[in-house]
This record gives structure tokens, C-alpha cells and sequence, in this order.
């Protein structure tokens, strides 16, 4: 089961998922990201501290907005991960096309340095 609740920080945007990012599940983190895109949100920052698990699906979800987020200059960091879906990442090598960290103000740094 997953949880999502979103909050704007200042100039940021953040997501935060709580829970289980499976098939099914994948589709409210779609409806959520369409979400923000469409709010013309630049900062988006998706706090995973509390993602226990994230599936194939998931994972799809943010490759199938990395076009988007290029062509709009949205900056997304994904901060908070625990060690395991942190290392699903990795294994499939998207820390070089989406930005992950380990605390929120990391995050937020991250998109000063950008602008």
C-alpha cells in the first residue's frame, strides 16, 4: 500500500511516498508527478524516507518523465532512500539521469546549485 502527500516548501515541491510503490501503486505516483508538472512546479524535490519497497513499475515512472523534466528544466531530486530501494537504483544505473540524495536540505542545495 502507498501513501502520498505532497506540500510546497517556498520554491519547492515535494512528493512524499510512504509505503509500497508496486504496479498498482505506480499509478497514483503517476498521477502524482502529472500532477506537479501540470502546476508548473520546477522544484520538485520526492522525499522516499518512508518508501519501503518500489517495484519495476515504479521505477518506470520516473524514466518515462525524464524527457519531461529535461524539456521543462524541472529539477528532480529524490532524497532519503533506504539502503535497498537506494541500491535498485543504482543497479540499473539511474543515478546518472536522476538526482538522489540523502537528506532534504542536500536536496534543496542541489537545485540552488542549478540556478
Amino acid at each position: 500500500m502507498l501513501e502520498i502527500t505532497t506540500e510546497k516548501e517556498g520554491n519547492f515541491y515535494i512528493i512524499k511516498l510512504k509505503g509500497d510503490v508496486d504496479a498498482n501503486a505506480s499509478i497514483h505516483l503517476d498521477n502524482a508527478i502529472r500532477k506537479a508538472i501540470s502546476g508548473f512546479q520546477k522544484n520538485l524535490l520526492v522525499d522516499c524516507s518512508k518508501l519501503d519497497y518500489i517495484s519495476s513499475a515504479g521505477i518506470g515512472v520516473f524514466i518515462a518523465y525524464l524527457e519531461d523534466f529535461q524539456k521543462n528544466a524541472i529539477n528532480l531530486v529524490l532524497f532519503g532512500m533506504k539502503a535497498q530501494v537506494k541500491r535498485l537504483f543504482e543497479i540499473l544505473g539511474l543515478e546518472k539521469f536522476i538526482q538522489i540524495t540523502d537528506t532534504k536540505e542536500h536536496a534543496k542545495a542541489i537545485h540552488h546549485r542549478k540556478q
